[in-house]
């Protein structure tokens, strides 16, 4: 695939969408791993208990709906956590233990306390961006460490037209002149049937097109779609498979990566890109 010099000296790229993807790819990229924001639980054998992250840049407020030490039941305890990214593995910060008014009468600011009574630290799985490890210390009590994966609420539905840009490179390939980085622009249109979704990539090029369609059954989990083992055809012969993951509805379109080997040369091409609805 053509790099973004090579569309711009061919003239093949409106002057203000190359400016747009030149932008898009000098963009500092977040220093943490991905955005967590989320509903997180330890899983159905204990429904009831859970975390909700909202993720800014590399820090995360962390609400947890957790229960005191009353017997039978214990009542619910209103925790927060105030987290940020360690530059290595974790996001780490305080605890807090929040209290206020009852929540029939009119609020008293009086009776409002906000606490540090420990700390909590998540630390994101290292092979996926859905599971992890949240642990919380709370003084004078004990530390709780469990595993955590995102909560799977209702179906997103992605289906619809798309117009954005693709960033990707070529690596391991025989010929070491083979390994490079790319950039296309394109149109794309998602299907969606159940569980099958099918995306079609029509790259803009004034020479030969190329459109490309990676599909397969997605795995929801929380907010985010993957495709573990999607078909990846192209209209220039390429016939492979592809690993299609991190694709998710945004707020004004759609995101996602995939990494394919059997490409050609070799090589293993892996690719992230974004488009806003058409």
């Amino acid at each position: 695939m053509s790099s973004l010099s090579d569309f711009l000296r061919r003239g093949l790229v409106p002057l203000a969408a190359a400016l747009a993807l030149a932008a898009f790819s000098i963009r500092p990229a977040l220093a943490a791993p991905y955005d967590y924001t989320d509903n997180w639980y330890a899983g159905s054998a204990e429904a009831g208990w859970g975390a909700n992250f909202t993720q800014t840049d590399n820090f995360i407020f962390g609400t947890l709906f957790i229960y005191g030490p009353e017997q039978p039941r214990g009542q619910p305890t209103w925790y927060t956590a105030q987290m940020t990214w360690d530059g290595q593995s974790q996001f780490v910060g305080g605890l807090y233990r929040t209290e206020g008014t009852y929540f029939a009468n009119a609020w008293n600011p009086a009776n409002s306390t906000n606490v540090q009574v420990g700390v909590a630290s998540f630390t994101p799985s290292t092979t996926n961006n859905y599971q992890g490890t949240l642990s919380y210390t709370v003084n004078g009590v004990g530390t709780v460490t469990k595993a955590v994966t995102r909560l799977t609420l209702t179906p997103i539905l992605i289906a619809s037209n798309y117009i954005g840009g693709q960033s990707g490179s070529y690596s391991g390939c025989t010929s070491n002149a083979s390994n490079s980085t790319y950039q296309e622009f394109f149109t794309l249109a998602v299907t969606q049937s159940g569980i099958n979704v099918t995306l079609a990539f029509a790259y803009s090029r004034a020479t030969t097109p190329l459109t490309c369609t990676l599909a397969g059954a997605v795995i929801q989990n929380g907010s985010i779609y993957r495709i573990p083992n999607a078909t990846y055809q192209c209209s220039d012969g390429l016939n492979t498979t592809a690993s299609v993951s991190n694709l998710r509805a945004t707020p004004l379109g759609i995101e996602g990566q995939f990494s394919a080997g059997g490409v050609g040369g070799g090589c293993t091409e892996s690719a992230s890109f974004g488009g806003t609805l058409n």
